[in-house]
């Protein structure tokens, strides 16, 4: 579901993206600001070399690279880390962040201290890493966890067919992994983040070490696929007005508040996203988690997984919650009274949960230099 995207307007909490312990990632197509490069620097960084947890905590390292001609769409091949200062201080966590591009194009945001998380995040309306306030709203989203880890946020590629999958994309995060870390590494995934981190886990158990699913489940509610579904149809249409609206439906039940909550998002979009955005890769990925259904593959999952969600998930009944995590192999489940989708990241438990199941002694994963 588009949970960034809710989360952006301030209504189901900000997640868009995934992140994974690095080797040099490429430059940030979508910052088209220019600065002065220093690859030389930071191409000397390799793998993150195998760790259990433990009380280190490195700070961010790495310099900017010369973003070229500022087009978005442009490919950059220096192969350096992007380092912007970002006010954060009232976040909690180192200012400096890392922005760039790794594996087939996929944009990161990197920030926090410790051992390699990767995030995977909601649906968003343009596949590129957030700016502004959209970017604030991520660095206090996760501000919980980069105190203790190493946070990146990577987010879908562009270019994504009609037909894509979320088999595909889970491929696409795999094929970074396999080549920027050695051994496993935790995952954490959000709404549309958490199903492509099922799938990922079922195909590839040997790329995750822990798992944390929150405010997903092996495949969405009714209510949430019809959502997702006119919600793609009326975007193809041109009427973004009436797609906000459609999708306030997984946020409230009353038609007034849908009203309201579609308007303000839908009025809010520029000013997060910019303007005159090509949507057909948010599009694409509306539909593949409509179809998604990893039910008869749950068991397939070796990863120690958490599901976190909301009992009063519009999206996502509390049964299928339940399903997810009594599926796998090793599941537990976290139901926070109260909250719908998108809450439970809002939730003050969340980190708190999240960090102590990933911490729980098991496999040994990868780090972050």
């Amino acid at each position: 579901m588009n949970s960034s995207v809710s989360a952006c307007f301030g209504s189901l909490g900000i997640v868009g993206f995934v992140s994974i312990g690095a080797r040099p990632i490429g430059p940030d197509p979508s910052d088209g600001k220019s600065r002065p490069s220093r690859a030389d620097e930071v191409a000397r960084a390799g793998k993150p070399k195998h760790c259990a947890r433990d009380s280190r905590r490195p700070r961010a390292t790495g310099h900017v690279t010369d973003p070229g001609s500022g087009d978005p769409g442009a490919p950059r091949g220096d192969g350096a880390l992007c380092t912007e200062p970002v006010g954060c201080e009232s976040c909690g966590v180192d200012p400096t962040v890392e922005s760039g591009v790794i594996g087939a194009g996929l944009p990161v945001l990197r920030f926090g201290s410790g051992c390699p998380l990767v995030v995977l995040g909601g649906a968003t309306p343009v596949h590129a890493n957030p700016t502004g306030l959209a970017r604030r709203a991520v660095l206090f989203t996760f501000r919980g966890l980069a105190r203790d880890r190493r946070v990146w946020l990577v987010n879908r590629r562009r270019g994504l067919a009609a037909d894509t999958t979320l088999a595909d994309l889970a491929a696409d995060h795999a094929t970074a992994l396999a080549t920027a870390v050695d051994g496993p590494v935790d995952v954490l995934g959000v709404s549309t983040g958490g199903s492509v981190a099922l799938q990922l886990a079922a195909d590839r158990p040997d790329l995750v070490r822990r798992l944390v699913v929150v405010g997903a489940a092996h495949r969405v509610g009714d209510l949430g696929r019809e959502v997702l579904r006119a919600v793609a149809d009326l975007h193809e249409r041109g009427d973004s007005r009436a797609a906000y609206r459609a999708f306030a439906r997984a946020s409230t039940t009353s038609p007034t508040g849908q009203r309201l909550l579609g308007d303000l998002q839908w009025l809010s979009e520029p000013l997060v996203f910019g303007r005159h955005i090509d949507r057909s890769d948010w599009v694409a990925a509306l539909r593949a988690e409509a179809r998604f259904d990893l039910g008869d593959r749950l068991a397939e999952i070796t990863a120690p997984t958490l599901v976190i969600g909301g009992d009063h998930d519009l999206a996502y009944p509390a049964a299928l919650f339940r399903a997810t995590a009594d599926g796998v192999a090793d599941g537990r489940l976290a139901l926070y009274p109260g909250r719908g989708h998108g809450g439970a990241l809002a939730d003050r438990r969340f980190p708190r949960d999240a960090l102590a199941h990933l911490s729980r002694p098991g496999r040994r994963g990868s780090r972050d230099r």
